[in-house]
C-alpha cells in the first residue's frame, strides 16, 4: 500500500493527555490520532481507514503556558430532544453563567512531517483511485474540515511533502506511553489503546494498530 507524507505545521499545538482531568497538558508530539485526523479532514471516504505509520519532528519542542476561558457545561441532550417535539424551547446557553478560566500547557511553533497509508475497507475499490484523489486534494489545499493540532481552536496548514526537507531534529527521548487511538470495536463505548513512544533522532515509528507493543 502506497505512504503518503503530510507536513503540518502551527503557532500552537495541544494533544491532551487523558491523565490529567483539569488542566490541559500537551504531550511532546503529536499523537497518531491526531496526525490520522488531519488525513481524514482531507480524504474521509467509509470505504478506507487511515493508518499513521511514521511521526518527525521538525521543530524543536518549545512550551507555553496560556491561561484561557471554557466553557464548562453543555446544553443537554434531553433538552434538545423537547425542543425538538414541540417545535421550541430556549437552548441558549449563557456563557457567563458557565465561564470557567483553566490553565494549559501547549506546545508552540509546531512542524510535523507525518507518514500513512490508507486500508481498503471495501475490497471491491480501486486503491489508486483515492491514492490519486488525497494527492489532488492535499496539493490544491482542500479539506472537508479545517485540519487543527489537538484542539479545534489550534488550526494547522499542511501540504503534501513530495521532499524530505528540512531534516528531523537531531534529538532523541522517551515520550511514554502515548495515546495510539480510539477502539471502536463497541461504537456506545470506544475504549482509548495506547503504545510506548520513543523518538529516536527526531522520528518515531508507529507500531502497527493489532501489534502487541499496542495495549488497551
Amino acid at each position: 500500500m502506497k505512504t503518503h507524507c503530510l507536513e503540518v505545521s502551527g503557532d500552537f499545538a495541544c494533544f491532551t493527555r487523558p491523565e490529567m482531568k483539569v488542566e490541559r497538558v500537551s504531550y511532546d508530539v503529536i499523537t497518531p490520532s491526531a496526525a490520522r485526523a488531519i488525513f481524514d479532514a482531507i480524504l474521509w471516504k467509509p470505504a478506507i481507514r487511515w493508518w499513521v505509520t511514521r511521526i518527525e519532528v521538525l521543530n524543536p519542542i518549545r512550551w507555553i503556558n496560556l491561561r484561557r476561558n471554557e466553557v464548562g457545561s453543555v446544553i443537554s441532550e434531553r433538552n434538545v430532544r423537547t425542543a425538538m417535539k414541540r417545535g421550541r424551547g430556549n437552548l441558549a446557553l449563557y456563557m457567563e453563567d458557565h465561564r470557567q478560566q483553566r490553565a494549559g500547557l501547549f506546545l508552540r511553533d509546531v512542524r510535523y512531517r507525518v507518514h500513512a497509508h490508507f486500508e481498503l475497507l471495501d475490497k471491491t475499490e480501486n486503491p489508486a483511485k483515492y491514492s490519486e484523489m488525497f494527492e489532488r486534494r492535499a496539493r490544491k489545499g482542500q479539506c472537508f474540515n479545517q485540519p487543527y493540532l489537538g484542539c479545534r481552536e489550534f488550526s494547522c496548514d499542511f501540504r503534501l511533502a513530495d521532499e524530505q526537507t528540512p531534516p528531523p531534529i537531531a534529538e532523541s527521548r522517551e515520550l511514554g506511553w502515548m495515546l495510539y487511538d480510539l477502539d471502536y470495536r463497541n461504537a456506545a463505548s470506544p475504549e482509548p489503546r495506547f503504545f510506548q513512544a520513543q523518538m529516536e533522532n527526531g522520528v518515531i515509528d508507529v507500531p502497527a494498530w493489532d501489534n502487541e507493543e499496542v495495549r488497551g
